[in-house]
């Protein structure tokens, strides 16, 4: 159960000054397993304190010192817990959220102690505003469920892993092997990228076991609605939360949700979940330069969920439907999903993660993009899960923003084409459109780079 984030920690790790990092994510995506992993690997001493299990070690921490609340947790946890052979793991802290301000005296006073936080629920307490955040003294790191690559080296396919993460433009991709990426992609988005789903079916290839564990997650999900929603919107929140996948890949109308509700009610339901990390906002953005947040309009957005396998599930997408052309699907929302949750994936974990897409709203000539990102400037993707379908949306944003490189991600082998287009003001601008696989949708950050 490989996962990249592991060698940033080692990063981390090694060097030299160090701040307290904290380990971001929603519930189940494999925070605590991938700090218990590196212990193991490391053969480090884990001190680990769940202040969800055991509320009172928060007590530990009143005073501030860190040098007293170590030799308190050596006393009572029976640990040695020294500088640069142990790791002090405090999981779950968003149920004890003033040790996380504490850290700064550790940062300040025991800095060469490693430190590592998670909470799942933890962006509700960043967000209140009796919360005094310990800023410039903790780093962040953000865990999303496996991506292809992971979940490749998980089922034994370790080479092909590797194959696509160094994987070049000019390189040659045979069909045979084309196909059995595509398998094994199909495969991954009806399993999805959830730790405890990928164990079960790389173990046991049982797709009925790996429904049934996704089903518990889903529950796990739900019963979290109580810990961060007013008890008269728990029922909106999981309203919202079910009707969440039948609305990615479409700019989200409130009333689609609940048509009797008032507007900010619906929007402060998508934001708890979306605060949860169980869905996520993708922002229009008007994307004439970098960064996209600069033009980002808040107004307008759409939706991905934590997970395709869990999409897969709650839409009941079998894996037999999956064997169809991906386009046919919910009119091609899971490729949708699939492409934002590796485009998320393989943003730099340090950052917040973020999403935007393009739109233009014209009587003679709309047009909407599935995704923008940001390279040199801003780079238009967009998914097309058959093998050929129109660009009319992506060539218009070539135009008007005068882009030299674009992204169709689709079913068929890589490819390269030059063209140039004629622009409104009689000049012409020729740009390259990079045409890759689905499967290398984690890969076209790392792609256009180059």
């Amino acid at each position: 159960m490989y996962r990249h984030q592991s060698h940033l920690i080692d990063l981390w790790f090694e060097q030299q000054t160090h701040k307290p990092l904290v380990l971001r994510g929603a519930r189940q995506v494999g925070k605590s397993t991938l700090i218990r992993l590196f212990a193991e690997q490391r053969k480090l001493e884990l001190v680990e304190l769940n202040f969800e299990r055991n509320p009172e070690y928060a007590d530990l921490f009143a005073s501030n010192d860190p040098k007293q609340i170590v030799a308190a947790m050596r006393l009572m946890l029976n640990k040695s817990l020294r500088q640069g052979s142990s790791i002090l793991f405090l999981d779950e802290i968003q149920a004890a959220p003033k040790t996380l301000a504490s850290l700064r005296y550790f940062y300040e006073e025991m800095p060469n102690l490693h430190i590592i936080a998670a909470g799942s629920l933890l962006d509700f307490e960043l967000a209140s505003p009796s919360f005094s955040m310990p800023v410039g003294r903790i780093s962040y790191m953000h865990l999303h469920p496996m991506n292809f690559t992971e979940f490749l080296r998980a089922v034994g396919e370790m080479s092909l892993a590797e194959y696509i993460e160094t994987w070049q433009i000019d390189d040659d991709l045979p069909a045979p092997l084309h196909g059995k990426l595509m398998g094994l992609l199909r495969q991954c988005m009806a399993i999805g990228g959830m730790p405890e789903v990928v164990k079960s079916f790389a173990e046991l290839s049982d797709y009925r076991q790996a429904e049934q564990i996704k089903q518990d997650l889903l529950a796990t999900f739900t019963d979290d609605f109580a810990k961060y929603a007013r008890n008269q919107d728990q029922e909106l929140i999981r309203l919202a939360f079910r009707k969440a996948p039948t609305l990615i890949g479409r700019k989200v109308k409130y009333s689609e949700i609940n048509k009797g509700m008032p507007t900010p009610r619906v929007a402060q339901a998508l934001n708890q979940l979306d605060m949860a990390r169980v869905i996520h906002k993708v922002l229009r953005s008007a994307a004439n330069g970098i960064p996209l947040s600069a033009e980002e309009n808040i107004k307008f957005l759409k939706l991905l969920f934590l997970d395709v396998g869990l999409v897969s599930t709650m839409m009941n997408v079998s894996w037999q439907a999956l064997q169809e052309d991906l386009l046919l699907i919910n009119q091609g929302a899971l490729a949708e999903q699939w492409v934002g949750q590796e485009l998320l994936s393989s943003l730099d974990a340090h950052l917040q993660p973020h999403l935007h897409y393009w739109a233009r709203e014209a009587a003679s000539s709309s047009a909407e993009l599935d995704y923008v990102i940001e390279g040199d400037q801003p780079v238009a993707v967009e998914v097309k899960a058959g093998k050929s379908g129109s660009l009319k949306s992506l060539h218009l944003f070539i135009k008007e923003k005068r882009s030299p490189v674009a992204v169709r991600l689709n079913a068929d082998i890589p490819s390269m084409m030059s063209d140039t287009h004629t622009l409104p003001d009689g000049s012409s601008r020729s740009y390259q459109l990079l045409s890759l696989p689905l499967y290398m949708a984690g890969q076209v950050r790392r792609l256009i780079s180059s």
